[in-house]
């Protein structure tokens, strides 16, 4: 993994998302290049902004960072929830998921 990784994964989000740069860029309180500038290789987020950008896409830095989740901000948001349920209704639901993912 390296800087191409984050750049390509702030574009695959993005789109995924349907949004523009300058939009994006707009949304996190930066000039209209600032996206362009990371996308394209000339600049890396520092931190604190990256930890912003993670939120912006509703991830935990971990799933930002997980090359194998497709849709990341789709999880998050069933995770979330998920969290709103008893363990009675969490079961049941549990029960679903393994129906449904059996080979």
């Amino acid at each position: 993994m390296d800087e191409n990784f984050i750049r390509e994964r702030i574009t695959q989000l993005r789109l995924k998302k349907g949004i523009s740069e300058y939009q994006m860029s707009y949304d996190l309180g930066h000039s209209r290049g600032y996206v362009y500038n990371i996308s394209s290789g000339k600049s890396l987020p520092p931190m604190a902004e990256f930890l912003r950008i993670c939120e912006y896409f509703n991830l935990t830095p971990s799933q930002f960072f997980d090359e194998s989740l497709e849709n990341p901000s789709l999880l998050q948001s069933v995770i979330d929830e998920l969290r709103k349920l008893n363990d009675d209704d969490l079961i049941l639901i549990l029960g679903n998921i393994r129906r449904l993912t059996r080979e």
